[in-house]
């Protein structure tokens, strides 16, 4: 009994097979290109942001640099042909890192930015820029200036090139106020607006990192496991695996033999002490 053949696909279902595998090459390498965008852009405000001020600190930057290292790997794991697999599931990972520093920095940096900086003293232009002048350190230098309020008036003390705001600090009080009222190593008054924009645009890019991020996770996912092609088997494998099959018959046919021909001389078995009988032609 012959084996079943092995099935042979056809040159629709090859070209099925490779044109969805193109299609889905590109649409990952359109999420991690988009992925990677995002994230140069979180790494660059975020830097922005931290180094705005000095007595503010920001770490929405953080996401930007782990997101943009799994996107540079998936770039890498889509072009590539052997380690494919390796290579998207390590970058799976680093996004998967990526989207939850995302997600505590979006968090962190937006109720910072809710709760920790009023805007409306400096829009208005009720806040005071102090600097020492040429030759002083900010950090060294301090002089104390009187702030006005309702009950009466009392001393600050700010360091060189500080923005403050008599408005939000509260001279009848000695405990720590939630709200920032004095902005150290700024330039002007301005870098503290550019400040609060920069965190909340840092927040809303966080939060789309966060979701691109999960997406592109999963889109690299189900691309990891798709093969990169199917080829029919080449002629000499179906010669081989062809006559693997045939009975022996036909493979003494193939041999240039009859299919009616006498079968081969096979000698006889002859027990000890007897002679072989005489040769005929």
């Amino acid at each position: 009994m012959q084996p079943p053949a092995l099935p042979v696909p056809g040159p629709l279902a090859l070209l099925d097979t490779t044109e969805g595998f193109v299609r889905r090459k590109k649409t990952s390498l359109w999420f991690v290109g988009s992925l990677l965008v995002v994230s140069v852009f979180i790494l660059t405000i975020g830097l922005a942001a931290t180094t705005r001020t000095e007595n503010v600190t920001v770490g929405g930057y953080y996401p930007g640099i782990i997101l943009g290292f799994g996107s540079f790997l998936g770039i890498i794991g889509i072009n590539l042909v052997e380690n494919r697999r390796q290579m998207l599931v390590a970058a799976i990972v680093f996004i998967s890192f990526g989207v939850v520093a995302a997600f505590c920095c979006a968090i962190v940096d937006g109720v910072f930015a809710a709760r920790h900086l009023e805007p409306r003293p400096l829009t208005t232009g009720r806040c005071q820029f102090y600097s020492s002048g040429m030759g002083y350190l900010h950090d060294v230098y301090q002089t104390e200036v009187t702030c006005h309020s309702l009950n009466g008036k009392c001393q600050l003390k700010v360091k060189s090139n500080t923005c403050y705001c008599c408005d939000l600090y509260n001279c009848q009080s000695t405990e720590y106020s939630p709200t920032y009222y004095e902005f150290v190593g700024v330039r002007s008054c301005q870098d503290v607006l550019h400040l609060y924009r920069l965190l909340w645009a840092s927040t809303v890019l966080n939060v789309l990192g966060l979701f691109l991020g999960i997406v592109t996770a999963a889109v690299l996912g189900a691309f990891k496991d798709m093969p990169s092609s199917s080829f029919p088997a080449s002629p000499s494998t179906d010669l081989s695996l062809s006559e693997d099959a045939q009975p022996p018959s036909q493979c003494s046919s193939s041999f240039g033999l009859l299919p009616d021909a006498p079968p081969l001389y096979a000698p006889a078995p002859f027990l000890p002490g007897e002679k072989p009988p005489p040769y005929t032609p």
